[in-house]
């Protein structure tokens, strides 16, 4: 049957030092860091999911934010190599836990960079964030990864945030969501819908209508509602200081049969 498993990082003891882009620097209390961490990875645990923890990467700030250090279709891993140098090392540990788990291994080269946040998957269709971490090349190799899998790959532009899945994610039924100002062109989506605010763009399908999302997007969870689904609520407030979102904070492991 399909797996239910999500590769998780503990945070760095020196994530407050982590990379800002598009906003401003705040201050990060890493205590809270730890606890929202922990939380998270409950919240997945309480919803069917394993968690799999990779080996701390203390030395890199950002190192909670594995979704890009990799990007899985089926059984394939493909080893992100980010357009920021400085997180290159974070890959390390996340190639020796998907290797343990099974996975097909596959790399980035030079002078290919991609960032697995720049990456959404719906169905067979792989969205690829063209922008400032991933370029030309990087979306070549992550082509010729995975179209022989069955992948269609569409690259869309990004400038207005850090990675494609800052601006959009999608809900179960395929629909993509978005805070608008931030999405570049909605039509490249077949179906798209404008959320009222910018954490509300961003959710993890837990399963059936489970939506588990950011605390700091009140009225997007009462739209989901609305709409049928059951959003489940964490409190990412410190990640958000860094432009981190619920996506960022685990991979999500759902083709590994077992």
């Amino acid at each position: 049957m399909p797996s239910r498993r999500a590769l998780i990082r503990r945070p760095s003891p020196r994530v407050a030092d982590g990379l800002v882009t598009h906003v401003e620097r705040r201050t990060v209390d890493p205590r809270l860091a730890l606890a929202q961490w922990r939380a998270y990875g409950e919240a997945l645990r309480a919803h069917g999911w394993e968690t799999v923890e990779a080996e701390p990467a203390d030395d890199c700030p950002d190192g909670v934010f594995i979704e890009d250090t990799v990007v899985m279709f089926r059984n394939v891993a493909l080893i992100a190599r980010s357009g920021a140098e400085t997180r290159r090392r974070e890959t390390a540990g996340v190639e020796e836990a998907v290797a343990r788990l099974g996975c097909s291994v596959n790399w980035v080269w030079e002078p290919g960079t991609l960032d697995g946040g720049d990456v959404l998957k719906i169905g067979d269709t792989v969205y690829v964030g063209r922008g400032g971490r991933t370029n030309a090349a990087g979306v070549q190799q992550l082509r010729a990864a995975f179209e022989p899998l069955g992948a269609r790959v569409v690259a869309v532009p990004v400038s207005r945030v850090l990675h494609l899945k800052s601006a959009v994610t999608a809900l179960p039924d395929q629909t993509v969501i978005g805070y608008e100002p931030l999405v570049e062109q909605p039509s490249l989506f077949p179906r798209f819908l404008p959320v009222p605010e910018e954490a509300g763009a961003h959710v993890v399908l837990l399963g059936g209508a489970k939506l588990l999302m950011a605390t700091s997007a009140p009225k997007t969870a009462e739209l989901f509602t609305d709409l049928g689904y059951e959003p489940v609520l964490v409190d990412i407030s410190e990640f958000e200081k860094l432009e981190g979102c619920v996506t960022c904070l685990s991979v999500r492991l759902r083709d590994l049969h077992t």
